[in-house]
């Protein structure tokens, strides 16, 4: 399910009109945007928590948005522009698609967004405590948005009971499927700390000693991914296997136009589509 809501919600980092909403409300450039429409469901927080829920992104990198975005635009100006660049986004994306089709994708992924375990989930819970959309699109997109979250936050708790930080994480993840280093790199850790994630690795048995990920590594990594999976089951079993058959054909169309926005070894880490 994962596969066919994360493209739902990733208009908001990947489609022109999304970024162009924030700019409308004083949000120049992309991390603007990217750190105060995610951390907005928070308030105007400072960096310490949004270092801590987005996991990835090293301390000084949100140092530099947080918290001075919110001199900039208010929480509330910002989760409005965040929803109004995503409902443009997704209406490019779904204008074939009759009202009809939208509004029971959307019913049936509130359905599951209703069903989110928030306990621990600080970007969960404060997705799921947000105003339900009045139109198919802002429910489809806030929905998904909530999915997302809760699931985001089982993957960190994930990584974190298996003994790996940040840049470790990141780490692996190139050595393991190839994903580009400028995507680490991007998030603020420099060549030096990456470098030493990678020594910490190899010395605990994940890397070889030039870099190549070992069986130990595929093993650990995949134990997190099925620890995620299982974090993030309930809303499903809640929604029962013929309803989740059913969003997931609704949703297919969506999911695919997204895709298309997806730049060349994107960090989202998204599986293809089957089919």
């Amino acid at each position: 399910m994962w596969a066919y809501f994360e493209p739902v919600h990733a208009v908001t980092y990947l489609h022109p009109r999304a970024r162009a909403a924030y700019e409308a409300v004083g949000l120049r450039g992309y991390w603007r945007g990217y750190f105060a429409g995610r951390a907005a469901p928070l308030g105007a927080t400072e960096a310490a928590p949004v270092v801590a829920a987005f996991f990835n992104f090293a301390p000084p990198m949100v140092a530099r948005a947080l918290p001075a975005v919110w001199r900039l635009a208010t929480p509330q100006e910002a989760l409005r522009a965040r929803l109004t660049g995503a409902v443009q986004a997704l209406a490019e994306l779904t204008y074939e698609l009759p009202e009809a089709h939208l509004a029971e994708a959307a019913d049936l992924l509130e359905r599951a967004a209703s069903a989110v375990e928030t306990g621990g989930r600080v970007l969960g819970a404060a997705n799921a405590a947000l105003p339900v959309g009045e139109y198919p699109l802002a429910r489809l997109w806030q929905a998904a948005t909530t999915l997302r979250e809760h699931r985001g936050d089982g993957h960190v708790a994930a990584l974190v009971a298996a003994g790996l930080d940040p840049v470790e994480t990141l780490a692996g993840r190139v050595a393991l499927d190839g994903s580009p280093p400028q995507y680490l790199l991007g998030r603020g850790w420099s060549e030096e700390q990456w470098k030493a994630a990678r020594e910490r690795l190899a010395q605990r048995g994940w890397l070889t000693g030039d870099g190549a990920a070992t069986d130990h590594a595929r093993a650990g990594f995949q134990a997190v991914e099925d620890a995620t999976d299982r974090a993030a089951a309930h809303p499903w079993q809640a929604l029962g296997p013929d309803d989740a058959d059913r969003l997931r054909e609704l949703l297919e169309p969506i999911a695919r136009s997204g895709h298309t926005l997806l730049p060349e070894g994107s960090p989202l880490g998204l599986p293809a589509l089957p089919g």
